[in-house]
This record gives C-alpha cells, sequence and structure tokens, in this order.
C-alpha cells in the first residue's frame, strides 16, 4: 500500500494557520497594533481603506528592524519574544507565538518599511502569498511601516464570508479602542477613505476614555481603585444612571491586554446589585495587574482569554472593590457605623458658647403625699362626655322633626320622559368584548370557538412597525414639539451613524435642531414615544445598526423601524386597564398582518375549547 501521509507545503500551512491567526481585517489590525506597542512605540498611525479589505497600514516610530531581522520575520514562529518554553508563563509584551506576520503574508500583499534609528538605511521588504517578491534597502524614517493590502486576494471564499464595509470598520474601531485604552501613554491616530476618525494624544486613562467615547462620559465615571498582594485592580465603572442595554462599554485588561471573561463579569454585575434596571448592563474600564506567572494567555490564537490559577479570589476581590467604590463615592446606598449623623450639631447651634447645665430640685416634693390628678389637655371636642348616661338622649333632640321633613318628601315627584319603542330590538346573542391580563404579559379574551391569548408586547411592536414604516414611506409622520430640547451625547461614532439616518428618523417623528460633533438636541419626537425614552430608543437603533448594516434602500428603513418599534413598545409586565387592553386588541387586527411580529414570532394563540375539553377527561 502507497503511503497517503506528506507533509503540507509552507504556504498551505500558513494558510491554515492565518485561518485561526487572521479572522478578519480587525484581526490584522489587532496584530499590527500589537507589534508597534512591542517596538516603543510613542506615536501609532493606523490608517484603512474599504474596511480594510483594500489597505491596512500602520505607521510607528519604535526601534524598528534591521534588514536580516525584516527578513525573519516573515517567517513562521520567528519572534524575539521567547526563548524556552518556561517564557510562555512571564510574559510582559503583546505578541511572542511568531505566528502574526507570516500568516497575514500567506493570505495578502504585503509591504515593509523599516529601519533601525541608529542605521543610515532601512530595508523594504514586499511578499505575496508568502513569497517575497523583492527586498532591497529603501530611505524610510526610523520606526516600522507595514501596508497590507487586498486581504484574502488568494482565498475568495473567506472574502465572501466578511460582513458588509460599516460592519468590518465597526470591528476594526473596536480593536483600535482596545489597544489605546490599555495605553494612554501611547498617541493614536486613525483615518478611513482619507478621513480623520480619531486623533488621540498622549493622556492618562481619563483622558482617554473621555477623548474615545465624548466629553459626556466624565460625569459618568467613578474610580476604582485597590491593591492586594495578589492583585492590583484601577480603572473605572460607569454610574448606574448611565448603564445601557447594550455591553458595549465593557473593557477587562489583564497586564495592559484585553480580555473577554464572563466570569469576571458576573463578579462586576453581583456588585451593581440592586442598582440596575432589568435588561441594563454595567459599563466599566478595569485594568488588572497580576504576576505574569499566575496567568496562562496562550489558550487561544487571539489571546482574548486567560486561564487564572485563583479565579475565586480575583471573583472575590473585584467584586468587593467595584462595591466598595460605589458606596465611597455616594452612588450605592452604606451603613457607616463610625458616624451617627443624627449626633452632628445644628447649624443654628454651632456658633453658640458653650454653657455648664444646671440642676433644679424640687425640695417640697414629698413622694408619701397623695398625689394630685394631672390636668386633662385642654382638647375640644363637638360634645361633652357625661357620666350620665341619660344626657346621650340629648344627642337625638330634634331628629323628629328630620323624621317629619323625610316623610314629607316622599310626596315630591319628579319630571320624567315617555318611554317611547326601541328602534334595534334587543339581541340576546350579542357578545361583548371583554378582556382579560394574564400576569401582566398577555392579554385574554374569549371568543365563540374558545379563547384568544395575545402577547402585548409583540402585538404593540406589530401596531407600532406598521404606522412607522407607512410614515417613512410615504414621509408624513406627526410629530410632538418638546417644550424644552433634549441634548442626547453619544460617540463620534454613534453620531456617524445617527447622520447616516437622519432624514429616516425626522421621517418618523424625531425633529433635530443641531446635530454636533458629539451630540444632538431633539426638539421633536414621535407621537408614540415618551420623552424619557428618546435616549434609549436611539441607543438601541444604534446598536442594532451597528449589528447589522443593510444597504441602503427598503431594508435600512426596515431595520430602522423594526428596531423603534421594539424599543417604543410596551413591555411584558405593564398593567393595563380596560380601555387599553381594548384598544390594542382593536389596533391589532387593523394591522395588515396581526398574527406575527416584525421578527416573525407568532403574536396570537387560540386555545379552542375542545381541545381544553381534552384536558379534563
Amino acid at each position: 500500500m502507497a503511503d497517503i501521509i506528506q507533509l503540507l507545503p509552507d504556504h498551505v500551512a500558513n494558510q491554515i494557520a492565518a485561518g485561526e491567526v487572521v479572522q478578519r481585517p480587525a484581526s490584522v489590525v489587532k496584530e499590527l497594533l500589537e507589534n508597534a506597542i512591542d517596538a516603543g512605540a510613542t506615536q501609532i498611525t493606523l490608517l484603512i481603506k474599504d474596511a480594510g479589505k483594500t489597505l491596512i497600514q500602520v505607521t510607528d516610530n519604535g526601534m524598528g528592524m534591521s534588514t536580516t531581522d525584516a527578513r525573519l520575520s516573515f517567517e513562521r514562529h520567528a519572534t524575539s519574544k521567547i526563548k524556552i518554553a518556561e517564557d510562555l508563563f512571564n510574559l510582559h509584551t503583546k505578541g511572542f507565538r511568531g505566528e502574526a506576520l507570516a500568516s497575514i503574508a500567506a493570505i495578502a500583499h504585503v509591504e515593509l518599511k523599516t529601519k533601525t534609528h541608529d542605521a543610515e538605511i532601512g530595508t523594504k521588504i514586499c511578499v505575496e502569498g508568502s513569497k517575497v517578491i523583492e527586498q532591497e534597502p529603501a530611505v524610510v524614517p526610523s520606526g516600522t511601516t507595514i501596508a497590507v493590502k487586498n486581504l484574502f486576494y488568494n482565498i475568495p471564499a473567506r472574502r465572501n464570508f466578511l460582513k458588509s464595509n460599516p460592519v468590518e470598520t465597526r470591528h476594526i474601531i473596536d480593536e483600535f479602542h482596545r489597544v489605546a485604552l490599555a495605553h494612554p501613554q501611547v498617541a493614536f491616530t486613525m483615518s478611513h477613505n482619507g478621513a480623520s476618525v480619531f486623533n488621540l494624544p498622549e493622556s492618562n486613562l481619563r483622558q482617554r476614555i473621555v477623548n474615545i467615547f465624548g466629553n459626556k462620559t466624565n460625569e459618568k465615571l467613578v474610580p476604582v481603585e485597590e491593591e492586594t498582594d495578589i492583585l492590583k485592580i484601577e480603572g473605572f465603572v460607569i454610574k448606574p444612571d448611565y448603564a445601557k442595554k447594550s455591553r458595549g462599554e465593557q473593557f477587562f485588561f489583564v497586564n495592559d491586554r484585553f480580555i473577554k471573561s464572563a466570569y469576571l463579569n458576573h463578579a462586576i454585575v453581583s456588585a451593581f446589585e440592586g442598582l440596575l434596571k432589568g435588561g441594563f448592563h454595567p459599563g466599566y474600564f478595569l485594568f488588572l495587574t497580576v504576576d505574569p506567572k499566575t496567568i496562562d494567555i496562550n489558550i487561544h490564537p487571539t489571546k482574548t482569554e486567560i486561564k487564572f490559577d485563583d479565579e475565586h479570589s480575583m471573583y472575590a476581590m473585584l467584586r468587593s472593590t467595584v462595591k466598595h467604590s460605589l458606596g465611597q463615592f455616594s452612588i450605592a446606598p452604606v451603613l457607616d457605623f463610625n458616624r451617627e449623623s443624627s449626633l452632628d450639631t445644628p447649624y443654628n447651634y454651632s456658633k453658640k458658647k458653650i454653657t455648664a447645665p444646671t440642676i433644679e430640685v424640687d425640695r417640697t416634693f414629698n413622694p408619701f403625699k397623695e398625689e394630685s390628678k394631672p390636668k386633662q389637655a385642654n382638647i375640644s371636642f363637638p360634645y361633652k362626655r357625661e357620666k350620665n348616661a341619660a344626657s346621650w338622649e340629648s344627642l337625638y333632640v330634634g331628629l323628629e322633626d328630620d323624621t317629619a321633613n323625610a316623610n314629607d318628601n316622599q310626596h315630591i315627584t319628579f319630571e320624567s320622559e315617555q318611554i317611547t319603542g326601541k328602534l334595534f330590538e334587543d339581541d340576546s346573542t350579542e357578545v361583548r368584548q371583554v378582556t382579560f391580563q394574564l400576569q401582566n404579559k398577555y392579554i385574554v379574551s374569549p371568543i365563540k370557538s374558545g379563547m384568544m391569548v395575545i402577547h402585548q408586547h409583540l402585538a404593540h411592536q406589530r401596531i407600532l412597525y406598521e404606522e412607522l414604516l407607512k410614515n417613512i414611506t410615504l414621509q408624513q409622520a406627526v410629530s410632538q414639539q418638546l417644550l424644552f430640547p433634549l441634548q442626547l451625547h453619544f460617540s463620534k461614532l454613534d453620531m456617524e451613524v445617527l447622520k447616516k439616518v437622519q432624514e429616516q428618523l425626522e421621517h418618523t417623528g424625531f425633529v433635530f435642531s443641531a446635530f454636533e460633533e458629539d451630540f444632538v438636541n431633539v426638539s421633536g419626537i414621535p407621537v408614540a414615544l415618551i420623552e424619557s425614552q428618546a435616549s434609549q430608543v436611539l441607543e438601541q437603533l444604534i446598536t442594532d445598526i451597528d449589528n447589522e448594516v443593510p444597504d441602503a434602500g427598503f431594508s435600512q428603513n426596515d431595520l430602522l423601524v423594526k428596531s423603534m418599534a421594539k424599543s417604543m413598545a410596551i413591555k411584558s409586565g405593564t398593567r393595563l386597564n380596560k380601555e387599553e387592553r381594548e384598544h390594542l386588541v382593536n389596533q391589532l387586527f387593523l394591522c395588515k398582518e396581526p398574527s406575527v411580529s416584525p421578527s416573525n414570532k407568532p403574536v396570537i394563540v387560540t386555545l379552542d375549547a375542545n381541545d381544553m375539553d381534552k384536558k379534563f377527561m
């Protein structure tokens, strides 16, 4: 039998490795930015075109590479970070696997320009599909510039699986946020298709957060700081009043490396227990510093998951630290047993002179003398209590006259209209619409064949969906003007999303009086919307658009209307009176598709009487 096992060619092995390391353009951005950080750069510039599909270029002023190092950097498992296996448990850098550049070069056109600070001339290398096409000396500035062009050019199947440009751009910006937050001492700039997106100067952590997420973020932050023998915690949590339904502003960093940990996230959620509304998530920017020997970060190709030696202790310390910070800054109610506010000196007595108390003694007091009855309090009653029971008869004096007057009233006659025949005869078979509410979630109504159960939240979604879609299509929305305009603050990226759908939002009833860099003034809202819900509706809309941005046209309007209808619909658990229930049912059956919600979920369930009879057999 012939041998069937063979070694894979290097370019095939690199493409397979690239499938683990490079999942989308954001993965390339992450690897290149981390390499620039490891090179000691203080100024990093990111340039992308067409959401990174055409070009991703990272320029830094780091230490640069020699000609030999530049050539070796494209080989698999070539790294300057580790020499022996034990070094994996004592890492202080970002990249260490030696697979990033080799994997990227296997699926793209890569151009590298680099020069060390003490060298007179640098090096330029061009690689296409793991093959070095060009290597020559070049006059370049100190540092490194890597340009990745035509990503996945030789793997069309992977390229077809990429999302639309806005979605891929959002993923790139998320990776940019994570690296920029972890290194506030480094200046970052980012441009997309020639337009400047971020310009972050060197700053501290609080200022870096404000520069990324907007000036309004500064008043939302609560400092968190604690240091123990095994763990150091620092950073900020967002006040419960500004919690969102999305999980966007949740950042965990371990030794300046962004990680995802559902276990540690649960510690934060438990610290906010009792402070958040249902469905809202806490926001935080927390940096954990631990001994590198106590963690293992090589359990996932993207290095976003970490295994800790003692997770339980970290959970307890993180939870108590956040809870202490919320109480220390009067965010959460606390009990302070060291101070009693009722013992504080009143303001009116704070400036009075202190005088010694005086004691007076009644020297004529005799405890064996018969005690006199205490004086009764001077309280007026409508009548006086008498000891004699016969005095109660005085209360009934004059009632005889009132009784006589009452008998006289029996002779009073009232004018009335003559009863005539009815225009329509009474129909004894007529059934009035009767509705009941079950668990403040379902509307139950009897029908001839049995019983109809309506999901109130989904039913209201369908009503609002068709109404808003009609308004956008016909551009005849009715708006309610606000006496005082609302000023809603968003990040720069969120403002860009709102600007793209501004026209459609105005057709639904929103009126915008001003669009600035990080806030918007709303002077009018749709009729079906409550003023306090305007911010939540727009935030949910931005989140939905970020997750799935369709092309322009009807599909974009459909997504916008679905998101708004879901946010504006009455929630499960809302108690409705009789008129509200009947109005909701009537409006539902006026819709074109009353039986399904905008997300194709059933709205109405019919229970047949025969089926219920079988339950009792």
